[in-house]
């Protein structure tokens, strides 16, 4: 067998704990794949671990955790020169697990992470806003982002995804739209918004779909506006359906302008930015990464 290169996992320290995971690098390791493991234990020690990746010539680095595991080693890859940059693998171990759920990367350990390092590499686009910050995923503002930065960790923990929703419900009280105004090539809109998505992937929040057609390899982004005072209906119906719905404004744009009166806080994949200006754009073919061949975010 011919000699592998190395790839180095990248482990939330959650899930350090994780017997199946530990099954499945012994299994790969068995069959030849040299396989290293760093665990995280603070914010900056993903891109820490990435320069020991790039100084070791490894050929993958794989986010082993959730959305916010991703954003992070994503934000530290975007800035490696990409003739030494590894391919990014994920192997989701999240609550969540948004953008690995959209992206069709299987749950178990051993075949995520076969995918990672086996698997085909492709281009994948990258959001930047305002310059210096970046997002994998997706961008949330308003309601939607009130939610899934207060959700209890024990909530989570319990009913995983769907617990974002349930919390949702139990804070409708303190429903309040931002007063914004958003523009772009060809769009120009404002008004009062409940929820704001921003999409280089289709889902946030424990599985709101709110931009159901993205893809991360087109060089453009989704946008879905939530205006309508319906928002439990709209929130059910992206929860159950991928049909256009008619209380989401919505438009694909290469870059747009978010502006607000009042600060806001938009959900960059989980990791929040405040502000009363955002500028964000797509970096087209950014980072390679390994995704399942039958990927329904690759156009």
């Amino acid at each position: 067998m011919e000699k592998q290169a190395l790839t180095l996992v990248i482990l939330n320290g959650k899930g350090a704990g994780n017997e199946a995971l530990r099954a499945a690098i012994n299994a790969l390791r068995d069959e030849g794949y040299p396989i290293e493991v760093r665990v995280t234990w603070e914010t900056g020690d993903s891109e820490r671990y990435l320069q020991e990746a790039v100084a070791l010539r490894a050929a993958t680095v794989v986010a082993g955790g959730g959305d916010g595991t991703i954003n992070e080693l994503a934000n530290a890859l975007i800035h490696i020169a990409p003739s030494s940059r590894p391919v990014l693998g994920i192997l989701p171990l999240g609550t969540a697990n948004d953008f690995a759920t959209s992206a069709g990367i299987p749950e178990d350990p051993q075949a995520a992470l076969r995918l990672a390092i086996a698997g085909r590499t492709v281009n994948i686009d990258l959001a930047r806003v305002n310059q210096d910050r970046y997002f994998i995923n997706m961008a949330t503002g308003g309601f939607g982002t009130r939610i899934t930065t207060e959700t209890p960790e024990k909530l989570k923990s319990a009913l995983g995804g769907v617990s974002y929703f349930i919390h949702g419900l139990m804070r409708m009280d303190t429903l309040k739209a931002d007063s914004c105004a958003i523009s772009g090539p060809n769009f120009n809109w404002h008004g009062d918004a409940l929820a704001i998505g921003v999409g280089n992937g289709r889902q946030a929040g424990g599985g709101q779909r709110l931009c159901p057609r993205a893809l991360i390899n087109d060089g453009l982004l989704d946008l879905s506006i939530v205006n309508s005072q319906e928002l439990l209906s709209t929130l059910l119906h992206s929860l159950t359906s991928d049909e256009q719905n008619p209380n989401i404004i919505t438009a694909t744009l290469p870059w747009l302008k978010i502006s607000s009166p009042n600060e806001m806080t938009f959900n960059l994949d989980g990791e929040p930015l405040s502000g009363t200006e955002f500028h964000i754009e797509v970096i087209p073919g950014a980072l390679a990464c390994r995704l399942p061949p039958q990927c329904e975010l690759l156009s």
